[in-house]
């Protein structure tokens, strides 16, 4: 965790350091696209309207001066499969944004949606010395966390404190000047699989670039596709993305859980090619034009040609329905719903205050999701589009593009993360003897 914490440190001061200079990248590494934003960080934005229409995440110290995208290679289920096709997508990726930008991009922040991630809650207490909380001590009380066996082969991706506590006054965001004798914190720590954090530092290294920032693609989405009243009051946002679906639970403007259905839209693709017999592309097309989940008697007469992959048109050219190509896609919707339910249900999402649902990501998109997952997940349902940031071009603010302007926030402002404090040095001699004498006293 020492070596964790220095690793984390040192990508805040990265950060840092490239928005002094002005220009930083986003990378958004997914199984279906790699989407890459450059953001100018010169404090000139303002909140003025344009054309009617304002900036709705008020973000005014940062713009968007570049942007491309690509189709992902190399990618399976959020995970990078083959390093050097990934790192080919990327080097398009980043040299078309770089082109359109004018200038050259050397330091990105990166998100990613696989590596299993689990989450975790920690609690910890301390003893106010002075009366009052200082810096020092909400740096102790993080320290202090009684941190769990994560398991071999983890890394620690989030670990955002979501409550403090002095005495018995709780619900503090930032407890610094508050004066009291015990102070209390609840963290929440998302965990992935140390190989696919490293082979997103090698793959980002091998495209000469510096990595500043790594972030869960979940909670990226979320903080792009849920507005400022969801966050605070309580919301789940489902990322229905190509490799797998994230799920992300909000309350109090902080992520408490964090999991992912490794069941996404490519799989639905591949139930068209397998159910109506056509090549990828054309059910990649299918399901974008033509797919949904609700049939109707209409769809029975709507006939769509498909075939001519041959070359001979004539020879090869049938017909298939587009209820045929809902029957296909519906059984899988519905798999991905009842997966989410049961993370959810995991959560416990049924005891939240507010039970609002979120719906974002490039799969959101098809039509008569939203009612059919009402019926699973609950009524409170409503597709989310990315919030407004300066210089964002308008076909880049589709549900797909969440992760990437979620990301965008999260660089410009990251929420405060255990790193963010200058960890106490006595604290490392008293977790150690505190983990020696659990050991002695379940083994002995």
């Amino acid at each position: 965790m020492v070596e964790l914490y220095q690793t984390q440190r040192a990508m805040r001061n990265i950060r840092r350091a490239a928005l002094q200079r002005g220009v930083v990248g986003i990378l958004d590494i997914g199984t279906s696209k790699i989407a890459c934003l450059v953001l100018k960080f010169d404090g000139t934005g303002t909140d003025r309207e344009v054309d009617g229409v304002g900036p709705m995440a008020g973000q005014a110290n940062f713009r968007v001066i570049g942007a491309a995208t690509t189709r992902s290679r190399g990618m399976r289920r959020g995970e990078i499969d083959t390093m050097a096709e990934t790192e080919r997508a990327i080097r398009t990726v980043v040299a078309g944004a770089q082109k359109v930008a004018g200038c050259r991009v050397d330091h990105v922040i990166a998100c990613m949606s696989g590596g299993r991630p689990a989450s975790y809650g920690l609690d910890g207490e301390i003893v106010l010395e002075s009366g009052k909380v200082s810096e020092h001590d909400v740096a102790s009380v993080l320290a202090a966390c009684e941190t769990p066996d994560f398991g071999r082969g983890r890394e620690v991706l989030h670990a955002q404190p979501v409550n403090f506590a002095v005495d018995n006054r709780s619900g503090l965001s930032d407890p610094r000047d508050h004066v009291g004798n015990r102070l209390a914190c609840d963290m929440h720590v998302l965990t992935v699989d140390e190989d696919v954090i490293g082979n997103l530092v090698q793959c980002i290294r091998r495209c000469d670039l510096e990595l500043a920032g790594v972030a869960s693609a979940a909670y990226a989405s979320a903080r792009a596709a849920l507005v400022e009243d969801e966050q605070g009051l309580g919301a789940a946002c489902i990322d229905f993305g190509g490799g797998g679906t994230g799920v992300s639970v909000f309350i109090k403007k902080h992520m408490i859980f964090s999991d992912n259905v490794q069941i996404g839209g490519n799989l639905i693709t591949q139930d068209i090619v397998q159910g109506l017999r056509v090549p990828l592309a054309v059910a990649e097309r299918l399901k974008t034009l033509n797919g949904g989940v609700e049939a109707t008697g209409r769809d029975d007469r709507d006939m769509i040609a498909v075939g001519g992959e041959t070359g001979d048109w004539e020879a090869d050219r049938r017909v298939v329905s587009r209820a045929d190509v809902i029957g296909v896609m519906r059984p899988r919707v519905e798999e991905i719903l009842v997966h989410v339910r049961q993370v959810l249900d995991a959560a416990g999402f049924d005891f939240m205050p507010s039970q609002q649902i979120v719906l974002t990501g490039g799969g959101s998109q098809i039509p008569g999701l939203d009612g059919l997952a009402a019926r699973i997940l609950g009524p409170n349902i409503r597709c989310g589009r990315p919030l407004r940031i300066d210089g964002l071009a308008h076909q880049l603010t589709d549900p797909s593009f969440s992760g990437a302007v979620g990301l965008a926030l999260f660089a410009a402002h990251p929420q405060d993360e255990w790193w963010d404090f200058e960890m106490p040095a006595e604290t490392y001699p008293a977790r150690s003897l505190r983990r020696a004498y659990r050991w002695f006293r379940n083994n002995w």
